[in-house]
């Protein structure tokens, strides 16, 4: 049972690897980029969930002398759930860990 439950489950990981090439969601936060990306690791953290990075892109850019309006990507994910979709489907690495 638990090997076509694992079997189902990667088959929808690897579809979902195709839709999530089509398309980004956006949604518009009343805070600050900061306050957002820092509300946004505290859920992770309570989830339970490991925060694998944290990319500040404008202080990136400044450090070679470059502007751009604020800008943070988080990685975040769990190693054992993604672990085993990855192994079972190895393209869903691309989308993993979560952004």
């Amino acid at each position: 049972m638990k090997s076509i439950m694992l079997m189902v489950l990667c088959g929808f990981l690897a579809s979902f690897s195709a839709i999530a090439s089509e398309g980004l969601v956006s949604l518009e936060s009343p805070y600050t980029v900061k306050k957002t990306a820092d509300r946004f690791e505290s859920i992770i953290l309570a989830k339970g969930l490991s925060l694998f990075a944290r990319i500040d892109h404008k202080e990136n850019a400044e450090s070679v002398n470059l502007a751009m309006p604020e800008t943070e990507l988080i990685l975040f994910g769990n190693p054992k759930v993604g672990t085993p979709l990855m192994n079972c489907a190895p393209a869903v690495a691309i989308d993993l860990p979560q952004k």
